[in-house]
């Protein structure tokens, strides 16, 4: 890289600084309202095990000791019942943020780019593993992970200072702790032998989670006609045509059969795969990914 590339001035480089700071009150601010939209209750497990929140009685089998039977709740009946705890153990849920150029991409001023609702939802959902107890940590910089606000401080910050000068992410599946829980949201626009190699890796160290497919609606109805240049976000690519609309069948094929490679390999490997689009509310992918986390 050139001496002289702005790029590379401290002027820049402090100016890039202070974009990003002045951008993380708000990104935090926008995460926790989201958070607070979701109803938060109590974030266990919902199964048996030692803990200290009361869970359910079940009848008294063989092999249950003589301590073990609730003696008040048995007096009520004609059968001995076991009073069971919750299994509160906190789980590590990580979470991949793509920060690659087609994140950039919106189709209209009125709403989001795909990477700015990836990085709300992400960090929402900090919010909430936080507030549940539980630990969190960012794939894409190897942050392993921690609960506690100063966690959440750290995740914000790489957020905001995340971006690959990449047109498609790819993630690195290995950073993720055996048995853990993992997020990852993308578009998934790139290379799909990338995704498949990340989570049969995953699935190989005992990863379970899902794939959040983010796409503005712009990729979902294509619609473009006559003379168009269509540029990729880091302007690496490019294609002019006369006739876009021509070519809307093919994509949108294209564009199936991509959803129905990434629900596939989730099969495949036991993850769960849904698709959010930018125009939508981002409570609805908020609750999906918190009622799917309850159930892993």
């Amino acid at each position: 890289m050139s001496q002289h590339d702005p790029a590379t001035t401290p002027a820049q480089l402090r100016h890039r600084a202070e974009t990003h700071a002045s951008a993380y009150p708000a990104l935090l601010a926008e995460a926790e309202h989201l958070a607070a939209t979701v109803l938060l209750g109590d974030h266990g497990r919902r199964r048996a095990g030692i803990g200290d929140e009361f869970w359910q009685y079940r009848p008294a089998e063989h092999g249950d000791g003589l301590r073990d039977i609730d003696w008040r709740r048995s007096a009520r009946s004609d059968t001995h019942f076991v009073r069971q705890k919750e299994w509160q153990a906190a789980q590590s849920v990580m979470l991949w943020v793509d920060d690659a150029q087609s994140m950039a991409f919106s189709g209209g001023t009125d709403r989001p780019t795909k990477g700015h609702r990836a990085r709300v939802l992400a960090l929402a959902l900090c919010v909430l593993l936080n507030k549940g107890g539980e630990r969190f940590g960012l794939a894409n910089r190897g942050t392993p992970p921690r609960r506690g606000e100063g966690q959440l401080g750290r995740v914000a910050g790489h957020l905001m200072a995340a971006a690959s000068d990449a047109d498609y992410g790819t993630v690195n599946a290995r950073v993720l702790p055996a048995g853990s829980r993992a997020i990852f949201l993308s578009d998934f626009l790139g290379d799909i032998d990338a995704a498949t190699l990340a989570l049969t890796q995953a699935a190989d160290r005992g990863v379970k989670g899902a794939l959040v497919q983010i796409l503005d609606p712009d990729e979902e109805a294509f619609p473009y006609d006559g003379r168009t240049v269509f540029q990729s976000m880091s302007g690496a690519v490019e294609f002019e045509t006369l006739k876009a609309k021509s070519l809307r069948d093919a994509y949108l094929d294209r564009l199936a059969e991509r959803k129905f490679q990434l629900a596939q390999l989730c099969r495949r490997t036991g993850w769960q795969f849904t698709t959010h689009h930018t125009d939508t509310a981002a409570t609805r992918a908020m609750v999906w990914l918190y009622q799917m986390l309850e159930g892993a």
